[in-house]
């Protein structure tokens, strides 16, 4: 027998809000205890509850008079889901309440079904005219440390960027082409009757209208195509590996940018792929293998390469450093609850030693490219700039029209994409 849905909703938003765990270490592991479309429901619960959680928990402090606390805590996200589900899902308003309900008898707190049942109808009740003016936190649904940095860094575009984090992110393709033309995959595509919305000129991405089951995307199992997102695959393209090249892809995980980097230069003459977490590199040879690619992978600190690395320098090297992850918010709506304000200065400072480290690998003459999926400043155009000034031998290539700008920042949903950053150096010979 199926577990009940609106359970495990609650124990996961719970998990990931109170105890600070990653929504994709807890949803997958409770999507095995349910079949078929139920898995689907259960993440659009729990990424719908982490999307609108200031706004949800607004709702319920006007419903709950005692706060729910200790071992209820968990009472507490049930309702939240369900206030979910009233104002923001299909499911009819009866069946949200009921369900819900009698979700607290597998919670063990069917003692708490008649306040459950007595919050959402009255959440039902509550007219939304009525309410006063709220805080940007609620508004915007996003924490108040967040949105200053973003007012600050984007005065004229804060709202914008915002609203895109709310948004369900598109699916974006990447055609294997050592198997296919991007051309001709999109007539693969037309034949099973999957619609493009459009292609990206630079990648050769293609963005559907609808995402689809990977399953029944054409030759997915045999490694035509994968998942990702346009932004990150513009990595492989500046990069510009050429055949003969002894590249590195520094903390490599899950291998997107490492496979497409083979994928497009099959002439590479060595490819090393590092990750400082052994688990996420198996990501990355499950990656290698499904679309037969061949890569030197390590376990190894990309801030400690006396570890791992043996001794001969790289032609081009990718960095894509360890960061905020507040560019790709809109797949990962837990990021606004795990990261803190703190977090911030210290990724930084470890950028700044990967990066300093790194470049000491790289052969004269040689491209590093810097990309990261926060668009914060100070880990972006203002680490780069730090760096350029330290590093008399670094020198920034352009990457847009603009030649004052440092690097490719590319906001959440322009055209389309993740918040993702670009910066490419080469080293004077």
């Amino acid at each position: 027998m199926s577990a009940n849905v609106r359970a495990l909703a609650a124990k996961c938003c719970y998990a990931v809000v109170d105890k600070g765990r990653s929504l994709a270490d807890e949803l997958p592991q409770l999507q095995e205890k349910v079949a078929g479309k139920d898995k689907g429901l259960l993440q659009e619960l729990c990424y719908g509850v982490l999307r609108y959680l200031p706004e949800l928990e607004h709702s319920c402090r006007q419903l709950v008079t005692k706060p729910l606390k200790g071992k209820q805590r968990v009472v507490h996200f049930l309702i939240l889901v369900g206030i979910y589900q009233i104002k923001y899902t299909r499911i009819p308003d009866h069946a949200a309440v009921s369900e819900s309900v009698a979700a607290t008898k597998p919670l063990k707190h069917f003692h708490l079904k008649a306040l459950v049942n007595g919050v959402l109808r009255g959440f039902q009740r509550m007219s939304a005219d009525g309410q006063s003016e709220v805080a940007d936190a609620i508004k915007f649904n996003h924490p108040s440390w967040f949105i200053n940095k973003i007012k600050q860094a984007y005065p004229s575009d804060w709202q914008q960027v915002l609203t895109a984090n709310m948004a369900k992110p598109p699916m974006w393709l990447r055609v294997n082409q050592l198997q296919n033309s991007v051309a001709h995959y999109q007539e693969q595509l037309k034949q099973a009757k999957i619609d493009i919305e459009l292609v990206d000129s630079n990648s050769g991405a293609i963005k559907l209208v609808t995402p689809v089951d990977v399953g029944s995307l054409p030759g997915f199992n045999h490694g035509e195509v994968s998942i990702q997102d346009g932004a990150a695959q513009q990595a492989a393209v500046l990069l510009d590996c050429q055949s003969g090249d002894r590249v590195l892809d520094c903390c490599a995980a899950p291998g997107g940018k490492t496979c497409h980097m083979l994928e497009l230069t099959p002439g590479i003459a060595s490819m090393t792929a590092i990750d400082v977490d052994e688990n996420r590199l198996a990501r990355v040879k499950e990656n290698l293998s499904r679309l037969n690619l061949s890569a030197k992978t390590i376990a190894g600190d990309a801030s400690d390469p006396e570890s791992w690395w043996d001794g001969e320098l790289f032609d081009r090297i990718l960095l894509d450093a360890p960061c905020s992850g507040t560019g790709v918010i809109r797949r990962h709506p837990d990021i606004k609850w795990l990261r803190q304000a703190s977090d911030i200065d210290k990724l930084v400072i470890l950028q700044q030693q990967i990066l300093t480290k790194v470049w000491s690998l790289l052969k004269p003459g040689g491209t590093l490219l810097y990309a990261t999926c926060s668009i914060l400043p100070e880990e972006n155009c203002e680490q780069i700039q730090q760096f350029i000034n330290k590093e008399p031998n670094a020198e920034l290539v352009s990457l847009n029209s603009n030649s004052d700008t440092i690097g490719w920042q590319i906001l959440p949903n322009q055209q389309s994409m993740d918040g993702f950053y670009y910066a490419k150096l080469t080293k004077r010979i």
